[in-house]
């Protein structure tokens, strides 16, 4: 196990510099100029100029990108262009929030996917899976700026019962959540009625039912345990990608997270705050795949590393 934890944790050396290469090319060869924007409309070329040699962008991309990596080895990512504080302070003040909404959204996700998985297989053919598995398949296709528009609307702007944006309460983690979490909810439904079906078939299913061991026990204690493992593994992939991919639905219900912060710095085209939020996020994803491999030998015994 010790060995399968070191050759993981070194194989995030390789992951994280690609991610870092590729975002500091992506957003120094996009078209706009962070100085001019900076700088104002009505400034001068000297101003803009000033301004470029005080945050290092009239210096190669190599030796920025040198810089970069070097401050970042030692924990440093950098300060804002726009507010000149750390990145790293910037980045934690909206990332709690990020994970509380992420992780109401795993809540949601589980309880109402892998509940709704279960009862479809076990009523498979029925009404129950019919009308289970078409909610799904509108939870998959619809967009999420969609849903949230419109929970925002018939909640809050016409029964008045959950607030519109913002956060302070429980009542605004409601909305935000169900919107974030509808797509990956769908999903989590549809593995697990799969998983649930293709366990219950096994010989040793039909064997407890032979025994008269109660049809509860049977689901919950030998059936749902081995259908779990792809269930755990979509799960902690979508926490993962709910950290990141909250862009959307924090800018619907101006939730004040990480997403937000990254849409405001592309705009304002402020590199380091960019480049600390999708390092954050990427480092955040991997980890949870880390923990994801490790969680596998809990639930399955027969999964061992060496």
């Amino acid at each position: 196990m010790r060995q399968y934890i070191i050759r993981r944790l070194l194989q995030l050396i390789p992951v994280m510099f690609s991610v870092t290469v590729i975002v500091f090319l992506m957003l120094h060869l996009i078209p706009g100029d962070p100085a001019e924007i900076l700088a104002g409309e009505e400034a001068s070329i000297e101003d803009v100029q000033a301004i470029r040699n005080q945050l290092g962008l009239d210096k190669p991309l190599f030796i920025q990108y040198a810089t970069y990596m070097k401050n970042v080895i030692k924990g440093d990512l950098g300060r804002s262009m726009r507010t000149r504080r750390p990145v790293l302070t910037e980045i934690m003040d909206r990332y709690f929030n990020t994970i509380i909404l992420a992780a109401c959204s795993v809540v949601v996700m589980v309880l109402l996917g892998v509940s709704t998985g279960i009862l479809s297989a076990i009523k498979q053919y029925s009404w129950i899976d019919n009308v289970s598995m078409l909610v799904a398949l509108f939870g998959v296709s619809m967009p999420v700026f969609w849903l949230g528009l419109m929970l925002m609307l018939f909640f809050s702007v016409y029964l008045g019962i959950f607030p519109t944006t913002g956060i302070g309460t429980f009542k605004h983690l409601v909305l935000p959540s169900i919107t974030l979490g509808a797509s990956a909810t769908a999903v989590v439904a549809r593995l697990t009625r799969s998983s649930m079906l293709e366990v219950i078939r096994q010989d040793y299913i039909r064997t407890a039912r032979a025994k008269g061991l109660n049809e509860f026990l049977v689901i919950t204690r030998h059936a749902l345990k081995n259908a779990l493992i792809p269930v755990v593994t979509i799960v902690f992939l979508r926490f993962g990608v709910l950290l990141g991919g909250a862009v959307l639905t924090e800018t619907v219900f101006a939730w004040p997270g990480i997403g937000w912060l990254m849409i405001d710095s592309i705009w304002a085209r402020d590199y380091p705050v960019v480049q600390g939020c999708i390092l954050m996020v990427a480092v955040s994803f991997v980890l949870i795949n880390l923990f994801t491999d490790f969680l596998y030998a809990f639930i399955d015994p027969r999964i061992r590393y060496y």
